[in-house]
């Protein structure tokens, strides 16, 4: 009995001890976790590693759950364009490299996912396309020769810099004049009889541009098919329209040319109730659409404030979780403001919707701070399920452009090339805050921030790391409390300001 009795406290404390050495090694998990913090605001931090912060007897619980997944990220980047690709062939060989390092080097912002042009659009030079021969169906005279001057060019050098590459999402804004009803660059319709030629058109640009060593990831299938108000280059669909396009054309052609793993993006223009009409179309019409429909487009210009969550959420759930991406965003109708960062945390900015918008959709565009509308945007396009953000040009000049249209806009990196010197405004390090540290690839997962006024998402890369991002638009510096499973993190916020926290075991 004495001997079954000893077993028996043997066997408990066996298991105390056991118990306690989990315990005990699940601590030193925790205290293992590395936390680094960068921080960008009103009061001058640019990116900078912040490592002493306030102390609060209150703080706001920022509770992070690495078992809640939701999607997975494609990447974060800017737009090649004509416009930018020149502005960089007038700088020295010092500040050209100098930016293009800034946006694509791990050093730097570590752009993943870009934007270009096929043909001209408002931010070339001028209008131009790649076949100029009226009714040249087979397009027998086609050439990208015009982008080899600056556009090609400026993609290649972006590569020498980026060590794991970007995707590149390609957009046409109009098909050449000759294939549409009012052989205008501006407005009017693809005509009937050309359709089949436009869809060659697709195939003739990405393997061409495959000859120069650049791969296309992805085509939308036009910029803003409600059109523009024949400001620039533009044509118009309707959501039925382009299902019947992609599904009888383009999607057919690209898998006979062997171009099936060219992802085709529908819609690209604005979100809210427009965009759920058109998520409707493409995937519900008939099996084809969701078959050759790899994603759906967005831009931001409906509003300076509201990125319209239901219609966000209505079209990732109606296309069963295919990509959804921002392919556009800019300070817009803004010529930009030079070397004063303080500008750029001021409630000053307008856009187009100030003159433009109807007299019921004003209230969407109030005057708005431009850091805060990138910060806020980005955050809530993520936390409703878009897996995409691209900003618009990447380089303008202190005018704002070159631009044909002269429709001014501002980008993260100006530059005076008659002086050549480079300005990175507060834009560029509001975009890295995601870029450099959320990777492809990376879940988004359970993010809650106990405060209604500040702003966060989080994600897990596929190295391990979680990366929380948190915006601050208060005037008031912010205590939080990090808490992920039984890990607790204390840190601040400063007033104005964007943070990116970075988690790793």
């Amino acid at each position: 009995m004495k001997l079954i009795i000893f077993f028996i406290n043997d066997y408990r404390a066996s298991i105390i001890a056991f118990i306690m050495v989990l315990v005990l090694n699940s601590t030193i998990a925790f205290a293992q976790y590395k936390v680094e913090v960068y921080e960008t605001s009103a009061t001058g931090n640019s990116l900078k590693k912040v490592t002493q912060f306030i102390n609060s007897n209150s703080s706001i619980d920022l509770d992070i759950n690495p078992n809640q997944k939701f999607q997975t990220i494609t990447g974060f980047g800017g737009a090649f364009t004509e416009s930018s690709a020149y502005l960089l062939s007038k700088l020295s060989l010092k500040n050209k490299e100098k930016i293009l390092k800034a946006y694509f080097s791990t050093e730097g912002a570590n752009y993943s996912l870009t934007r270009t042009h096929i043909g001209s659009c408002d931010f070339s030079l001028s209008n131009y396309a790649y076949a100029n021969i009226p009714d040249d169906k087979k397009l027998d005279h086609f050439s990208i020769e015009h982008d080899r001057s600056y556009l090609i060019p400026m993609i290649k050098d972006a590569q020498r810099f980026s060590k794991k590459g970007f995707k590149i999402v390609s957009s046409p804004w109009t098909a050449p004049p000759w294939m549409k009803d009012n052989n205008d660059w501006r407005g009017g319709k693809l005509l009937p009889e050309f359709r089949e030629t436009w869809a060659l058109y697709f195939s003739r640009y990405i393997k061409a541009y495959k000859k120069e060593g650049i791969t296309i990831w992805g085509v939308t299938v036009e910029n803003e098919p409600l059109g523009n108000g024949n400001n620039w280059e533009s044509m118009n669909f309707t959501p039925q329209e382009m299902s019947k396009f992609v599904c009888n054309y383009l999607g057919p052609h690209l898998d006979k040319e062997g171009l099936a793993s060219v992802h085709i993006l529908g819609y690209d223009q604005n979100r809210g109730d427009e965009l759920s009409a058109w998520a409707k179309s493409m995937f519900t019409t008939d099996s084809l659409t969701s078959k050759y429909f790899g994603g759906t487009a967005v831009h931001w210009y409906a509003s300076t404030y509201n990125c319209f969550p239901a219609s966000l959420q209505y079209t990732h759930h109606i296309s069963k979780g295919k990509y959804l991406i921002n392919t556009e965003a800019c300070i817009d109708a803004t010529v930009p403001v030079w070397k004063d960062d303080s500008w750029y945390w001021r409630k000053q900015a307008k856009d187009w919707g100030w003159t433009w918008a109807p007299e019921k959709e004003k209230y969407l565009h109030p005057e708005y701070v431009p850091v805060h509308r990138y910060a806020s945007d980005i955050i809530g396009c993520l936390n409703n399920y878009v897996d995409g953000w691209i900003d618009w040009n990447m380089v303008l000049d202190k005018q704002g452009g070159p631009n044909w249209a002269k429709n001014w806009c501002t980008a993260p990196v100006i530059v005076d090339v008659e002086k050549d010197e480079v300005y990175f405004t507060p834009l560029y390090y509001t975009m890295a805050h995601l870029s450099k540290f959320i990777r492809p690839g990376a879940v988004r997962i359970g993010c809650v921030i106990n405060n209604n006024q500040l702003m966060a998402t989080a994600v897990k890369n596929l190295d391990e790391s979680i990366i929380v991002v948190v915006f601050n638009p208060t005037n008031e510096d912010q205590s939080l409390k990090i808490k992920m499973n039984n890990y607790t993190k204390n840190i601040s916020i400063t007033a104005n300001a964007l943070q990116t926290i970075v988690i790793k075991f």
